[in-house]
Parts: C-alpha cells; structure tokens; sequence
C-alpha cells in the first residue's frame, strides 16, 4: 500500500472526527464512556469479521502479551474520554495530548535508559511551556462542569474554588492517560520486535479484548445512550427519515474513529516512526485550527503561543529541520562528503 493512502485516512478520518466528537461534547459532557464503548464495538466488530475472519484466523502475537497492551490502551482511552465531564475544553485537550513525546521521553529514559541529545531535551522544554502556558490561561476561564437537573428546577451555582477542583481532576486524568499512552507505545514496540509488525490484528485485539471491561460502566453507558436517543430529532435527507441528533453525531464519529485509528495503525507499517510522528503533529495542528475556526472556541495570544511552542518543539525533536537543512546543502558540499567516503574505502 503507497503511504499516501493511510496518510489521507489520518487526516481525513481524524479531521473528521474532532468534529463529530467536539458536537458530541457540547450535546452531552458526560458522553465519554458510550463514545469509547461505541468506538471499541464497532472497530472490534469489523476486525473480527475482516481480519479474523470470524475467530478462524489465530493470532501471530499471543492473547496474553496482547492483555497487558489492551488493559493500557483501555485505562488511557477511559481517561481521555472522561475527561470531558470536569469541563476540559476541546482545544486544551488536543494540546495536551500533543505532549505525548514528554512522557515518551520519561519512559525511554526510566524503562529503557536511553540517553537524548541537546536539541531533544530543548524540544522537551518548549513543548512543556507550552503545555504549561495553555493549561494556566484555560484554568482561569473554567465554568461549572454541574448539569442542569433533569426535572427543570433551578441549578444550585457553584464557587469557583469547586469549579477549579473538578478542573484540576481533569487535567490528572489527561497527565495519567498521557503517560500510560507512552508506556504502551514503549510495550508495543517490543512487541513488534519480538512478534513483526501486524497492525491490523493489534487494532483488532486492542478493541476487542477489553469490552468485558466496559460492565464496570454499564449504567454510565446506559444513561448516556438513553439521553442520545431522547435528543432532538434531525430529518436525514437520503433515508427519508427522522434520527435523534446525539446519535447522528455518534454515528459519525464511530464510523471515522474507524478510519482515523486503522489509518494510524497502517501508517506504522508503511512509514517510519519519523513521518508518522510528523503527519499526527500536523494532523493534530490542522484539526485544533479548525476547532478554534468552526466552533468559535475562546482562543487567546497566549493559547496561540503555548500552541506554537508545543508544535515547534514536536517538530524539533523528530528533526525535520535538519533534515530540511541537509536536502538544501551545497553540492560542492556532499562531494566533498562522498569524496571522503570513498577514500575511507580505500583504506
């Protein structure tokens, strides 16, 4: 398969699906878990047809190497979804997500004791301010995370001192899911290793394995599912019928949750861990861009600068600058280094 093709999927499934899952989030704050349910069924399902040919196809990686991988994948993806009900603005939340090489580089140097260069430890650093820049500014506009009560009677308002304290809840949960992603990531590396590469029986494992797990959210599920369907109708043009909105948008956002994640898991098969890196930074980039544009998300100069400074720094530390800077060198230059090469040879 020709790179661009999971490289269009990443952007265009993911694109999507900021969209889909931003609408969700004003519709429902609490809908995290049906949205990770929603997604984890509906992937697991198309692999356990497509890949595992209904259960006749056995695994080449082993179901218990596999078990530690989804029990992280699930604990990251649970925090990352609920930490839309303690009112974390979906521009926050993709910039932090974007500082998934801090906890990378932690994990590289606690689990496998790897050492980094100067320009890795800078690209750090200013992805770090950056993070910290927007967390601070995002702090100072937290609203009340409360729902209205169901049986319409007045909202009991809340302090702001309570309004900070289920905010800073939701920033923990994203710091725990950042760094239990980084540590997958790690576990998974090994795996492929050990194992080769087979991207789309992890993606179906991943989803599968852990749908037992979501028992232990089943009335949360349940409440929210409910809500979905008692929400406004919307008339469907090409069926000719009438669906709740909430599950239009759910819908939408399974379908390319789908194509955004099997495109990603591809692209590690296809591409380097370098072009992957940088096709997510500017797919992330692009989709946070279009959030602040389409939905008119409050966005100051210091959100562009923390912005800024976490994208430069991402790009920093999966070198692209200097590769930019090599392709542009002098001829005379890389003579000179194929010169020298060739009398290295010879001697």
């Amino acid at each position: 398969m020709h790179p661009a093709i999971p490289i269009a999927g990443v952007f265009i499934g993911c694109g999507i699906n900021v969209v889909f899952l931003e609408l969700l989030v004003k519709e429902d704050p609490g809908s995290g878990n049906l949205v990770t349910f929603t997604s984890f069924f509906f992937i697991a399902l198309i692999g356990f047809v497509v890949t595992a040919k209904f259960g006749t196809v056995k695994p080449k990686i082993g179901l218990k190497d596999y078990f530690i991988l989804v029990v992280m994948f699930f604990a990251s993806s649970v925090c990352n979804n609920y930490a839309f009900n303690f009112n974390i603005p979906m521009p926050l939340h993709m910039i932090f997500r974007a500082g998934s090489l801090i906890a990378n580089m932690v994990m590289g140097i606690i689990i496998l004791k790897k050492k980094y260069t100067l320009s890795k430890y800078l690209s750090v650093a200013m992805i770090s301010l950056g993070i910290v820049i927007c967390t601070i500014v995002s702090s100072q506009e937290v609203k009340s995370t409360v729902p209205p009560p169901k049986d319409g009677s007045a909202v009991i308002p809340t302090t702001p001192y309570e309004d900070l304290f289920w905010w800073t809840l939701g920033i923990i949960l994203l710091t725990v899911a950042l760094f239990i992603s980084a540590r997958m990531g790690i576990y998974q590396e090994v795996l492929f290793a050990r194992y080769g590469k087979h991207s789309q029986e992890a993606l179906l494992y991943t989803h599968l394995m852990p749908l037992p797990m979501f028992l232990l959210l089943g009335g949360n599920i349940y409440d929210h599912l409910s809500f979905a369907f008692k929400s406004e109708p919307y008339d469907v043009p090409i069926l000719g019928i009438a669906l709740p909105i909430v599950v239009l948008y759910l819908i939408g956002n399974v379908v390319s949750q789908y194509l955004c994640i099997s495109s990603v898991y591809r692209l590690t098969t296809e591409c380097s861990s370098l072009t992957v890196t940088l096709v997510l930074t500017l797919r992330k980039f692009s989709s946070l861009v279009f959030s602040l544009v389409y939905f008119k998300n409050p966005f100051t100069i210091y959100h562009w600068l923390g912005t800024l400074l976490v994208f430069l720094g991402t790009l920093i530390f999966t070198e692209v600058p200097q590769k930019v800077l090599s392709s542009f060198a002098p001829a005379a230059d890389k003579k000179e280094k194929a010169t020298k090469v060739k009398a290295k040879k010879k001697n």
